[in-house]
């Protein structure tokens, strides 16, 4: 079988996410990142991209070892 689209989605989706999570994380003090005072946009999405990556990556490994 070749290779799983799952592998470089989840790869992508994954550091795509770290680095969003990051840029949250240096950026919190900073107002313009935020939509309201109390939400920073970066940390949740980067949160969610890295999530979103983490499964693919998941089950792509799981469906190689079937």
């Amino acid at each position: 079988m070749g290779l799983d689209i799952r592998y470089p989605i989840g790869m992508m989706f994954t550091l795509i996410g770290l680095l969003l999570f990051g840029t949250g994380l240096f950026t919190s003090a900073n107002a313009a990142f935020r939509i309201t005072p109390a939400i920073n946009i970066n940390l949740i999405w980067g949160a969610v991209l890295f999530l979103f990556g983490g499964l693919m990556w998941i089950s792509a490994h799981r469906a190689r070892n079937k």
